[in-house]
C-alpha cells in the first residue's frame, strides 16, 4: 500500500472547474450590458426630445398655414369687391358720358338763341353786342377823352347795355329756350351725379385693391415662416428617427447579451448537473473499489485516485 500511496501523491493536479470556466467566459459581455442600456436610454431620451420638438414645429407650421389660408381668403374677398367696384366705375362712366353728350347737344341747340337767333335777320347777335360793350368800357377806362367824346361813349354804353338786356330778356322768356335750358340743367345735374359716383366707386375699388395687396403680402410673409417651420419639422423628425434607430440597435445588443446570459446560466446549470451526476457515479464507483480493496484486491493508480477524490482515502 505504501507504493500505491506514493503514486497517488504524485498525481494530485486538480481538474478544471467547468462552472468557474463558464463564469469567466460570460463576465466580459455582462459588463457591457449596463453600458449598452445607458446608451439606449440616452438615445431614447434624445428621440423623445426631438419628437416633442417635431410636434411643436408641426403645430407652428399648421397654425401659420391656417393663417395664410385665412389671409388668402380675405384677399380673395377684397379682389371680388375691387372687381365689383371697377365694374360699377365702368358702368357709371358710360352713364356719365351719355349725359355729358346730352349736355353738349343741348348747348348746341341753345347756342343760336344765345348768340345768333333773332326775328330780324339784320339784327346784330348778342355776342357781338357784348363784345362792343366791352371795347367801349375798356376805352372809357384806359384813355383820356374829351368831354364830348366821353359823353358819346357813355351814351353808346347805355344803349348797348339796354339792347343786350332786352335781347336776353326776350331769350329767357322764349318758351322753347326755357325748355331747352331746363333740360340742360337736368342733364348737367345727372352728369355731375354720375361723375361723383365714378369718383366714389374708383376710390372704393382702390381701397379694396390696397387691402388685397396687404393681405397677400402678409400671407407671403407667413408662408415663408411656415416653410421654415416645415424645414425644422423635417429636420427634427429625421434626427428623431435616427435616434430611434440607434436606440433599437442598442436594445437589440442588450437582448443579445441577455440571450448569451441565458445560455451561460444554462451552461452553468448543466455543469452543475454534470458535476452532481459525476459525483454520484464517482462515489458509487469508489464504494465498489473500496469493497474490492477491503477484500484484499490490488488496486490500480486510477482506483486509488478515485478513492482519494471520493474521500475514502
Amino acid at each position: 500500500m505504501e507504493e500505491q500511496e506514493v503514486m497517488v501523491t504524485e498525481s494530485t493536479d486538480a481538474p478544471c472547474n467547468p462552472e468557474e470556466t463558464a463564469t469567466q467566459e460570460a463576465a466580459a459581455p455582462e459588463a457591457n450590458r449596463e453600458s449598452l442600456n445607458e446608451e439606449a436610454d440616452m438615445h431614447r431620451k434624445k428621440r423623445d426630445e426631438l419628437n416633442a420638438q417635431t410636434k411643436e414645429w408641426k403645430s407652428k407650421r399648421d397654425a401659420l398655414n391656417a393663417q395664410v389660408r385665412e389671409l388668402v381668403d380675405e384677399a380673395g374677398k377684397c379682389r371680388e369687391e375691387r372687381d365689383s367696384f371697377n365694374q360699377k366705375v365702368r358702368e357709371t362712366k358710360e352713364l356719365r358720358d351719355e349725359w355729358n353728350q346730352k349736355v353738349s347737344a343741348l348747348k348746341e341747340q341753345l347756342a343760336p338763341y344765345r348768340n345768333e337767333k333773332s326775328d330780324d335777320r339784320n339784327e346784330v347777335p348778342v355776342k357781338q353786342l357784348k363784345k362792343q360793350l366791352q371795347d367801349l368800357e375798356y376805352t372809357q377806362m384806359t384813355k383820356s377823352l374829351g368831354k364830348d367824346k366821353e359823353n358819346e361813349i357813355v351814351k353808346q354804353i347805355s344803349l348797348l347795355a339796354k339792347q343786350i338786356e332786352e335781347r336776353e330778356k326776350a331769350y329767357s322768356e322764349n318758351d322753347e329756350v326755357k325748355g331747352l335750358v331746363q333740360q340742360l340743367r337736368d342733364a348737367k345735374a345727372e352728369a355731375e351725379t354720375y361723375h361723383h359716383q365714378v369718383s366714389e366707386y374708383a376710390e372704393k375699388a382702390q381701397s379694396a385693391h390696397d387691402k388685397m395687396i396687404g393681405f397677400y403680402e402678409q400671407a407671403d410673409r407667413l408662408r415663408k415662416e411656415a416653410d421654415a417651420a416645415q424645414a425644422k419639422f423635417v429636420e427634427c423628425k429625421q434626427a428623431a428617427d435616427e435616434e430611434h434607430r440607434k436606440h433599437i440597435a442598442q436594445i437589440k445588443s442588450v437582448h443579445e447579451i441577455d440571450r448569451d446570459a441565458a445560455g451561460f446560466h444554462g451552461k452553468k446549470n448543466s455543469a452543475r448537473a454534470n458535476k452532481r451526476r459525476a459525483d454520484v457515479e464517482g462515489r458509487k464507483e469508489a464504494k465498489e473499489i473500496f469493497e474490492r480493496f477491503k477484500a484484499g484486491e490490488k488496486l490500480s493508480t486510477e482506483d486509488l485516485m478515485a478513492l482519494q477524490k471520493s474521500g475514502y482515502l
